[in-house]
Formats: C-alpha cells, structure tokens, sequence
C-alpha cells in the first residue's frame, strides 16, 4: 500500500506542472521550448505514477482502473503541449482542447450522427449478423456437409473488402440505415460464425460420452453441456463483433448516404477543412466502441461466472 500512496503523491507534482506548461504556451512561440520542456516533466511524472502503480500487486480495482486512466491522460497532456508549443495547424492536428470544444458545442449534430450511425446501421446489423451466424452455426453442426462446404466459402467471403462490399450494399438497400446494416450483418457474421463453430468443439469427450450413456437427446446436450462450454468463445466472437459492426457503419457511409450519420460527417468535414469536427465525431465513435465492448465483457462475466479466466479477473 505504501507504494500506492507514493505514486499518488506524484499526482499534484504533474498536475501542477501541467498547469504552468499550459500557461506558459504563448502564441507566438518565443517560449515554446519551455512549455515543452514543462509539459514534458509533467508526462514524465505522470509516467512514473503510472509505473509506480502498475508494478502493485496484488492490484486492487481502483489501481486497475487508474492506470490506464493515468496513461490516457498523460497521452492527451503531451498532445495538447507539443500542439500548442510548436505551433501545430490545427488544419493538421488540432488540440485536444480545440476538439473539447467542438465536441461540447456540437452536442446535436454529433448526437443525431451517433442515433444514425450507431444506434440503427451499427447496432440492428450487429444483432442480425451475430444472431444469423449463431443459428447457422448450429445448422452446421448438425449438418457435415455444410461444416464441409459452408465454412471455406464463409472463409472466402470474409476476405472481402468492406469498400468492394458497401458500394453494392447501397445499391440494393438504398441510402439510408439498412443498406448499412446490411454491411455490417456481412462484417459481422462470419467472425462470429467461426467462433461459435469452434465453441461447440470445446466440450470435453468424457463429458460427452456421459451424456450419451445418460441417453440424453441432442438438444439435451447442447444445451447442458455445449452451449456452457462454448460460451468463452461465442462471447469472443461478440466481442469482435462489437467494434466491426461500428466500423463497418461507418465506412459504408461513405458510400452515400443521407446527410447525417458518422461516416458522412468526417467525409464532409474533412472536405471543409473543419478537421476538429472529424476528430470529435471520431472520439464520439470511439467512446461507442469502448462502451459497446464493455457492455459485453460485463454480460460475458456475469453469465461465464463459472469459467477460470472470469474468476481469475474478479480480484
């Protein structure tokens, strides 16, 4: 615990050489070497608190928290430094100050973007594409001749390009939200396919071969037996498939769509030269990304309780 407390200790040394940093940028440039100079020493304070707080162990949650979180924000402490003291065009990189500000006072434009983007193309193609590979999966497992013929087409198609695939995805479903669910069902589908399929190897033989002396039917042992042991792996294929389905939205965007949405609005932006509004509707993307993640690592440990790699992440 005595190290906890000395690496918090060097918190107010960085956050007060923060301030002084940013203070001192002027806008000119005459003493940009200083605030560089300053905004360096308080990364480098911040760094060795993070050091200090990485090596405890065993590491309480709140120390699993604060590391990354230190990491992060010494990371946007040199950004905003180095922008600001070497006098970076924000046409090329702006501040993380400037994009704040964008992000703040745009709230409604990159809300309706997040609504467009996410919460339809994203999000319905996500549970349509997860949900179609779940049950196929289960098609294939009965069925040799599609584990056969399906799985290397399935591979074949999952080599595809997202750009060859959005395009044609626009012509067939339109301009609005389904055409990009629908790249986001292709995205989304053979990834969690594959890991649904190799889930339901995973039970044990012995385990099998009771439950045929049990003289339990097929769907008795799926669901007692290979459904719980292929949990780990079709919880991973979600958890693939979370960041692609927002991924793939976006890209598809590109490739038309109305005038609103995440994929049109850094399209456009970078056209105008408003690169600020393209980094806050990459950090609003981001920020979906990171949650839609999370929300299934905390269904996987809620569900999978039982499994030793959740039990072992619960200290």
């Amino acid at each position: 615990m005595s190290g906890i407390v000395q690496a918090l200790m060097a918190a107010p040394l960085a956050l007060i050489l923060a301030v002084t940093a940013l203070r001192a940028l002027p806008e000119a440039g005459e003493r940009s070497g200083l605030a560089a100079g300053l905004g360096l020493a308080a990364a480098l304070a911040a760094w060795m608190m993070n050091e200090r707080l990485a090596r405890t162990d065993p590491a309480p949650r709140a120390v699993r928290i604060a590391v990354p979180l230190v990491f992060g924000l010494t990371l946007i402490l040199v950004w905003e430094v180095m922008t600001r003291a070497f006098a970076v065009p924000a046409v090329l990189l702006p501040p993380p100050s400037m994009i704040w500000e964008r992000l703040t006072g745009s709230t409604a434009i990159l809300w309706a973007d997040f609504r467009q983007t996410y919460l339809k193309g994203a999000l319905i193609g996500y549970g349509l594409g997860c949900g179609a590979a779940f049950l196929t999966a289960i098609a294939i497992d009965r069925s040799p001749f599609l584990q056969r013929g399906l799985l290397p087409v399935g591979n074949l198609v999952a080599a595809l390009p997202i750009i060859g695939i959005a395009p044609i995805m626009v012509m067939w479903f339109g301009f609005d939200w389904p055409s990009k669910a629908a790249v986001v069902v292709v995205m989304c589908f053979f990834p969690m396919l594959v890991n649904t399929v190799e889930g339901l190897k995973a039970a044990d033989r012995m385990q099998a071969d009771l439950m045929r002396t049990w003289a339990a039917s097929y769907w008795q042992t799926m669901f007692r037996l290979r459904l719980p042991a292929a949990a780990p792996f079709i919880f991973n294929g979600l958890k693939i498939c979370s960041t692609l389905a927002l991924i793939g939205a976006i890209v598809a965007e590109f490739f038309g769509t109305p005038v609103v949405g995440m994929g049109f609005r850094i399209s456009t932006e970078v056209g105008r030269m408003n690169i600020d509004m393209v980094w806050a509707s990459i950090a609003v993307a981001a920020l979906a990304g990171s949650a839609s993640y999370g929300a299934v690592v905390l269904i996987e440990r809620a569900v999978t309780f039982w499994h030793p790699s959740v039990r072992g992440s619960g200290r």
